[in-house]
């Protein structure tokens, strides 16, 4: 049953994953007050660019509510006396430009709801919770059986995605989540094919996969109830957190940094693995792989948020694959989202960097040696490897899967054919992202090494060379006008100058040219 009949007037088709930069451009004091003049930029386009005024009590503001992210961040310090100063604004101006820089090249904390307002309140503004109840509210008018418990805030990672605790009155021991997440960018699927594929989500199973209780959407946006899982996701394993808590306070700064036992690593990398291959047997979108969307079960992993997919919402690695062409498939997405997870579940924490070409020690040479195939400079520069490659790869030679459950996934032709032409369209838009970055990348370079100390004394020699020429060429034909007005003066007539007599050089250096 659809629970809204027409999409919102908030409706807005952003790509929240792009990453934003912010410059501090330049302060004014007004009114006793100093503000400063922050130039931010959506992507790579100069075109998606805008300045924001901000004062200290903003960046302090901003600050407070990052701290439940236990990262201690370099805010410079509030000073009462002597702030108007200039050289004191100048080098607040520093230290808020690399306060900036940290927030906005953590992945975590750029994608915060805070830290989007800070930088572009226009286009967060809405209150993502109040429109997630409203939403909710009206699907349960037509289903009184559903009860919230209560709201689960900021639980994940998406400004566009709301959780809460639920239960059902017949069932009221066995606790429930919902989801509510609005439409993202790459939403190409027809209403009706979407409504059909929303629908089919409860009816799918598969070992490997967490099972939907309840889907329905809308024209905007989509309502899925799941079983709450108190021992939580693989994420929350990892880094030993609570479910119910904040995102930034479960993983920004986990407390102990360690990695799975390599029985784990293999066994789970296995199961993630085979569900990966039988969804791409056929032919349904995922891009959705990251720890957290692997919901633990026992000694199962079960891999939830196909639905991600089919909303058109753009992936919790965006910023890293759009940087690399050959990563272009939906399919090669899933693979470099599996090395970014297995990486974590060896090393307890992500990569500080993609690509990588030097490993920590691993339990086992087998594990790097995936890593490699996937997140090195090569495999990155190259292509991914399919998943079935990896599946023969001696890491998961031996693991012996034991789940017996057969996979229940049917798909009609004529959906299947949407999610054909759904796929092709999310891979083209990512195409065209990664073709902007490209150039920019190259006009970056090249303005990088016009703009060098080396390059800066090369144009300089040349042009004190350029001028010496000039000057002597400018030396010579004067000379030439002031002999010829003697000779002209005198009466006497000028010989005869021979081809095989070149003029001599003025200077060594002039005859270098």
């Amino acid at each position: 049953m659809a629970f809204m009949d027409k999409p919102p007037a908030h409706k807005v088709l952003l790509d929240d994953t792009v990453p934003l930069s912010a410059v501090i451009e330049a302060s004014q004091s007004l009114h006793s007050h100093t503000e400063y003049i922050v130039r931010v930029q959506r992507g790579v386009s100069m075109e998606n660019s805008w300045q924001i005024i901000r004062r200290y009590s903003d960046f302090d503001m901003l600050n407070n509510s990052l701290q439940i992210s236990g990262l201690s961040l370099p805010l410079p310090p509030k000073k009462l006396i002597g702030n108007m100063d200039r050289q004191f604004i100048a080098e607040r101006q520093k230290g808020l430009q690399n306060y900036l820089n940290v927030i906005t090249s953590n992945h975590i904390l750029c994608n915060y709801e805070q830290v989007k307002k800070f930088f572009d309140p226009t286009n967060y503004s809405a209150n993502y919770t109040e429109i997630a109840l409203q939403q909710v509210s009206m699907f349960f008018r037509s289903e009184p059986k559903w009860e919230v418990v209560e709201p689960l805030k900021d639980m994940g990672w998406r400004l566009r995605k709301r959780y809460f605790l639920m239960k059902c009155k017949s069932q009221p021991k066995d606790h429930l989540v919902l989801s509510w997440a609005d439409l993202g960018p790459d939403k190409y699927l027809q209403d009706k094919d979407f409504q059909c594929a929303i629908k089919l989500l409860q009816s799918w199973s598969h070992p490997y996969i967490y099972r939907v209780t309840l889907a329905t959407a809308s024209e905007s946006s989509a309502l899925i109830i799941r079983p709450f899982n108190e021992k939580g996701t693989l994420k929350d394993l990892i880094y030993k957190a609570k479910p119910k808590d904040p995102f930034l306070k479960k993983y920004c700064n986990p407390r102990k940094i360690q990695g799975l036992e390599l029985y784990q690593i293999k066994s789970y990398g296995r199961q993630i693995l085979e569900v990966l291959k039988f969804l791409h047997d056929r032919g349904f979108p995922y891009g959705h792989l990251h720890a957290s969307n692997v919901m633990l079960e026992g000694d199962n992993c079960r891999l939830m948020d196909l639905e991600n997919s089919l909303l058109g919402l753009p992936s919790f690695y965006r910023s890293y694959f759009s940087q690399f062409r050959k990563i272009n498939t939906l399919e090669s997405i899933d693979v470099h989202c599996f090395g970014h997870l297995l990486y974590e579940m060896t090393y307890g924490r992500p990569p500080d960097s993609i690509p990588l070409d030097q490993f920590p020690p691993a339990p086992s040479m087998s594990v790097v040696s995936v890593l490699e195939s996937i997140l090195s400079s090569e495999a990155c520069k190259s292509g991914m490897p399919s998943v079935a490659q990896l599946l023969q790869m001696p890491l998961f030679g031996d693991v012996t899967l034991t789940n017996s459950e057969k996979p229940q996934f049917k798909i009609p032709t004529k959906l299947k054919e949407a999610l054909k032409t759904a796929k092709e369209c999310i891979e083209k838009r990512l195409v065209e992202e990664q073709k902007l970055i490209s150039q920019h990348r190259r006009l970056t370079r090249a303005q990088s090494h016009h703009g060098s100390e080396e390059e800066k004394k090369k144009r300089k020699i040349l042009a004190r060379k350029k001028s010496k020429r000039t000057n002597c060429d400018t030396g010579e034909e004067q000379a030439m006008k002031s002999n010829n007005s003697n000779n002209s003066g005198s009466g006497a007539s000028s010989p005869l100058t021979s081809p095989s007599s070149p003029t001599p050089p003025c200077t060594a250096e002039h005859a270098s040219f």
